[in-house]
């Protein structure tokens, strides 16, 4: 073989083995962060406004047991008085 046969043959090796094992490392890199990590908050509609918060920052009420989220102090009294005129 020529040498520049095996220069070239040697770079293709070079990337090839780059390109296999920097896929690998993506990989656990992402299995890594997203395997370990819990889901922090979940988002929850507002039945007043129909609009989404974090269930860690919603304003709440209870009614019949029932657990409500609301994005705002105004929407929970909004919901608390639909609940008085019932």
């Amino acid at each position: 073989m020529s040498p520049i046969r095996l220069v070239i043959l040697a770079v293709l090796f070079y990337l090839l083995y780059r390109l296999i094992f920097s896929s690998r490392k993506k990989k656990k890199k992402q299995a890594g962060s997203a395997g370990g990590a819990a889901i922090q908050d979940v988002l929850v509609e507002d039945p007043i406004c129909h609009s989404y918060v974090a269930k860690g920052q919603a304003v709440t009420a209870t009614h019949k047991g029932k657990t409500y989220y609301f994005c705002s102090d105004a929407c929970r009294q909004k919901f608390r008085q639909q609940q008085k005129d019932n």
